[in-house]
């Protein structure tokens, strides 16, 4: 049955390392899913105290979700760094990339914090916070920048342990998270088992905590692993040759990131500025914790993309990237338009679940309704866009995505929302439209652009090529 198998399939589908595939996405889909887990409970907590503490913990996170721009642009530098680094056999260099990168994120992290604390009142009225909401998105805003440190270096700690195709502790180091996370917003926050109920202070403090922790496991686990080097910054010398590809791939990567959740946060003051805003923005940002379901395993096929190309291009096998890339493409958007499909008649259901008003199920409702219809496109594309970032070719991603969110998604957006249907159906209905552009994009970027020419092992390759010729001329 193998061999009538095998003949059937063609020869680059044989070739497909589908076991190593799976041992690296189920972990992720693991810690991925802990993840939504800690998210979609810290909203329902939230929604059972009132729609505007719902609202402003939505706020107080994608203002949190652009301050870590800077740790995902190191993390994309470091990701195509180490993958390529470990793929060509260079585990020094990967230890001096983690460790470098790790102490980066830290002190970015520091002076982020500072400098948004200072500013915090006029950042929250830039994003259109409703007044009402004010005093307890400002302390929630505080007790969140305390913790931006630890918050940093977990994330960042998560996509060098994948790097190194490490995935089992960090997926123990989320799993701790979780689990003092949901214990904070459920005793703490809510009063489950007798604790005493802090309401939405419980709630904030036990986040900060569970972050704390994830910190301190992840060093230890980083140290356990042998991914530091022995010095915290590496010798001058390494980082003069070593820095500049990773700020090659973290800038356009950091650029991509900041201009996305910034074209987010004016997303929610679009919707926060219509007449049912507060409503609205509870809607718009319980839909989108439940629609993170589905990229659960979506992100997981991403991240897998990012480290079997940074492997096979670190090794000098262009012909693997590409075919790890279409191999994930494809894997990605049927599995994850089947789930798509049988979340489908539930969406009413979630609605309710997630709040007990009605005019905030029916934002929910709306919100689904157009993002689930999308996720074939939005999953293939974050799958192109983990193929981009193991190549170290970010600024094909910084192109397509910014383009498709400021040209297409917003003012479309505003139009539609304010203009046309004086509804939030307007912003759902220009995010459809702008994923399909920005996917249709990428695929062409896969198939149509050399990619590959930015790979650490490709540039190495150009500089020999040029040195031989000048020594034959």
């Amino acid at each position: 049955m193998n061999r009538l198998l095998s003949s059937l399939c063609p020869p680059w589908v044989r070739e497909v390392p589908f076991r190593t595939i799976w041992d690296l996405v189920w972990p992720q889909m693991s810690m991925l899913l802990c993840t939504i887990v800690i998210s979609l409970t810290d909203i329902w907590a939230a929604g059972q105290l009132s729609a505007g503490i719902q609202a402003a913990v939505g706020l107080t996170f994608q203002v949190q979700t652009l301050l870590l721009v800077f740790g995902w642009a190191l993390g994309s530098g470091s990701m195509a760094a180490v993958t390529q680094s470990m793929g060509g056999g260079k585990p020094g260099r990967a230890r001096n990339y983690v460790s470098f990168v790790l102490a980066a994120c830290v002190g970015i992290a520091l002076a982020v914090a500072c400098i948004v604390y200072l500013l915090r009142r006029p950042v929250l009225i830039l994003i259109q916070t409703p007044e009402a909401l004010m005093p307890v998105t400002e302390y929630i805003l505080g007790v969140m920048l305390l913790g931006l440190p630890a918050y940093y270096t977990g994330q960042v700690a998560g996509t060098l342990f994948r790097a190194a195709r490490q995935v089992m502790a960090p997926l123990f180091v989320v799993m701790i998270s979780c689990l003092l996370n949901i214990f904070g917003d459920l005793c703490l926050g809510l009063g489950w088992l007798g604790f005493p109920a802090w309401g939405m202070k419980g709630i904030v403090w036990s986040s900060f905590g569970a972050n704390v922790a994830a910190a301190l496991l992840s060093v230890h686990f980083l140290q356990r692993g042998g991914l530091l080097a022995d010095h915290l910054v590496p010798p001058l010398r390494w980082l003069r040759k070593g820095a500049p590809y990773l700020f090659r791939v973290a800038i356009p990567a950091g650029i991509n990131s900041m201009l996305w959740q910034a074209g987010y946060l004016v997303m929610y003051s679009i919707t926060a500025s219509l007449p049912d805003g507060v409503d609205a923005l509870a809607g718009l940002t319980a839909g989108n914790r439940i629609e993170s379901l589905l990229y659960m395993p979506a992100t997981a096929f991403m991240v897998t993309a990012s480290i079997l190309v940074g492997n096979a291009l670190g090794a000098g096998d262009k012909l693997a990237a590409k075919r790890a890339g279409i191999t994930l493409f494809v894997l990605a958007a049927v599995s994850m338009s089947s789930v798509a499909a049988c979340m489908w008649p539930f969406i009413p259901d979630l609605a309710r679940f997630f709040s007990g008003e009605a005019a905030v199920q029916r934002q929910i409702v709306n919100y689904l309704f157009f993002n689930v219809l999308v996720v074939p496109f939005t999953v293939s594309g974050m799958v192109l866009n983990g193929v981009m970032n193991g190549a170290g070719a970010t600024v094909y991603s910084m192109i397509v995505n910014v383009s498709c969110i400021w040209l297409i998604r917003l003012p479309v957006g505003w139009v539609l929302a304010h203009l046309v249907f004086h509804d939030a159906c307007g912003v759902y209905m220009a995010m459809f439209l702008s994923m399909a552009v920005q996917t249709s994009l990428m695929f062409w970027v896969f198939q149509r652009k050399d990619w590959t020419r930015f790979a650490l092992n490709a540039r190495h390759t150009a500089a020999h090529r040029t040195a031989a010729l000048k020594e034959e001329a």
